[in-house]
């Protein structure tokens, strides 16, 4: 037990308590009810070790206090009780608020390993060249990487707002993302969210106006939300386009070109 106010706050409201139990005798209540919880207190504050500290001081004092008090035969066996009581009190008390900040510190501590353990996985996610997009049970976006915002040119106060997907299908129309026909657009955006909706794990490969291509993924996840890639395949789909575009397409392998293909998107 670190000695500090927290460890010593127990034991010395206890004796502060049978200090002023001694000086004003029996003029106050039994001070019993008020040692449980100052146990209760101790416990909470700094553990099993002050509380049972805080309990062995009450019960001391309580039985000198007793003991100084009370002479009669029959005082005697009822103060022995009382004692008794309190023993087993306190300790019951300071065994039960131990524990029960022990395993609250415990959580505590697994809740922020897991934050940071979220917080790099984010990080690490952003760092890579595949969209991806989490999506909760209700097809909500729970997290959204760099590459996806780039691609798409979504804002961050749109992405960090946690948007549904179709919203973002909606952006990435308005925003004239895709290299589709406007009568097809429709269509296209249909046939995506069903794909979402049942899970379908069919890959496919999006044209971006940009000259991209991304293949996209549809993974179902345990607890009924999805995992959406989408990973450039520019090299592989676009190898038997026509050669005199053959250094548009080189350039779009340069990880510079590419992000300021994507920055005048943005700007656009």
């Amino acid at each position: 037990m670190r000695l500090g106010w927290r460890a010593i706050c127990g034991p010395v409201l206890t004796a502060a308590t049978l200090l002023l139990a001694i000086l004003f005798d029996r003029s106050v209540p039994s001070p019993a009810p008020l040692f449980v919880c100052i146990v209760a207190l101790a416990g909470a504050l700094s553990g099993f070790a002050s509380a049972i500290a805080s309990a062995a001081l009450a019960v001391i004092g309580a039985a000198l206090l007793f003991l100084t008090h009370r002479v009669a035969p029959f005082h005697a066996t009822a103060d022995l009780v009382q004692i008794g009581l309190l023993a087993v009190t306190t300790a019951g008390t300071a065994g039960i608020t131990g524990l029960m900040r022990e395993r609250l510190l415990d959580t505590f501590a697994a809740e922020r390993q897991s934050h940071a353990t979220a917080a790099r996985l984010s990080a690490a996610l952003d760092q890579v060249d595949i969209g991806i997009v989490l999506l909760d049970a209700e097809t909500r976006a729970e997290f959204i990487n760099r590459a996806f915002r780039d691609y798409f040119a979504v804002p961050d106060d749109i992405a960090d707002g946690k948007p549904p997907f179709i919203a973002l299908m909606y952006h990435g129309r308005d925003t004239g993302a895709f290299e589709l026909p406007e009568d097809e657009l429709g269509s296209f955006i249909a046939q995506r969210m069903e794909m979402v909706r049942i899970g379908d794990a069919t890959p496919i490969n999006i044209a971006l106006r940009s000259g991209e291509v991304l293949r996209f993924v549809c993974a179902a996840l345990p607890d009924g939300g999805r995992m959406l890639s989408y990973t450039p395949v520019t090299d592989l789909v676009r190898h038997t386009d026509a050669p005199s575009r053959a250094d548009y397409y080189r350039s779009l392998r340069d990880p510079t070109s590419r992000k300021l293909i994507r920055y005048l998107r943005v700007a656009e």
